[in-house]
């Protein structure tokens, strides 16, 4: 997992030779909401890239504590890590996901 800031991830959050696949937007305004807290990982086969617009929280990367987010972050995610984000700020979490296909 790497954090960028906003302006550091213009060029470089979509590694060369990779596309935007597909994506959405979310809203949490729960404290504590962890995403994808089914039971089991959450990985995938590509790249994953989050775009944290409001809010904060912590990234958990292969079931620790990794890293802070906070708005402005861009978080990428790496083939087959199992990943969640946290919300524990005091305002909603407001981001944007897109999973980069070859």
């Amino acid at each position: 997992m790497r954090k960028l800031t906003m302006a550091e991830a213009v060029g470089t959050a979509v590694p060369t030779g990779r596309l935007i696949d597909r994506g959405g937007f979310r809203r949490y305004d729960e404290p504590g909401f962890r995403t994808h807290d089914e039971p089991g990982t959450h990985t995938h086969a590509v790249p994953e890239v989050f775009c944290i617009f409001q809010g904060s929280g912590t990234i958990e990367i292969d079931g620790a504590p990794a890293d802070r987010f906070s708005a402005g972050d861009v978080l990428l995610i790496e083939p087959g890590e199992d990943h969640h984000l946290i919300n524990d700020g005091a305002v909603p979490l407001v981001f944007a996901w897109m999973h980069l296909q070859p």
